[in-house]
């Protein structure tokens, strides 16, 4: 399926959305709004028409360096599976290079990546941690998510300063003084 017929099959559900919702699909106002939530919902998606593994291995380089590389407060924006509202917040991931490295900027592309999907934050937390770990096969990775779920914020217990932390970690993390000094790293502010 097209791009452009996607879009327009997005757009007239959503038109069904606005009225089911109450409200006049034809009101001047929301005339144009169909169209902006499909191209909106497909740029906040965009996360599925990319592959992260790909990503890290352009990037790819041979390095005899071994000592942890962290890239801290990675922000990005996701959507909770759940009730399709915004979570966000910042990634922190760090890997120990095992003969090679890849671009900086190419580990927050994969936080983009991953977060460019309906998600929950664990899996998300996840995702990040066996791709980096697959694709460069370090020593060890780490990643810690903070977000600020609308989910919470916006509707249910409406608790609006609430953080959630998910964090997931192998090889060298499995030692508690390797997670302590990446911990004490990405909160040295």
């Amino acid at each position: 399926m097209s791009q452009t017929n996607s879009t327009e099959q997005l757009a007239a559900h959503y038109k069904e959305v606005i009225s089911l919702l109450g409200e006049d699909p034809g009101r001047e106002g929301l005339l144009k709004t169909p169209m902006r939530v499909a191209k909106a919902m497909q740029v906040l998606t965009r996360g599925y028409e990319m592959d992260a593994h790909q990503v890290l291995r352009d990037a790819l380089f041979k390095e005899d360096y071994s000592q942890m590389v962290i890239v801290k407060d990675i922000d990005f924006f996701s959507l909770c599976e759940h009730h399709m509202l915004p979570f966000y917040g910042k990634a922190h991931v760090a890997y120990i290079p095992n003969g090679y490295i890849t671009g900086l900027s190419k580990i927050a592309r994969v936080v983009d990546i991953y977060s460019h999907r309906l998600q929950v934050q664990e899996r998300m937390t996840l995702q990040i941690k066996e791709c980096i770990e697959q694709t460069l096969k370090p020593l060890g990775v780490m990643v810690v998510v903070e977000a600020r779920h609308m989910c919470m914020q916006m509707r249910g217990v409406e608790k609006q300063n609430s953080i959630t932390t998910t964090s997931d970690f192998s090889g060298a993390f499995n030692q508690a003084k390797t997670r302590q000094e990446f911990m004490n790293l990405i909160n040295n502010r």
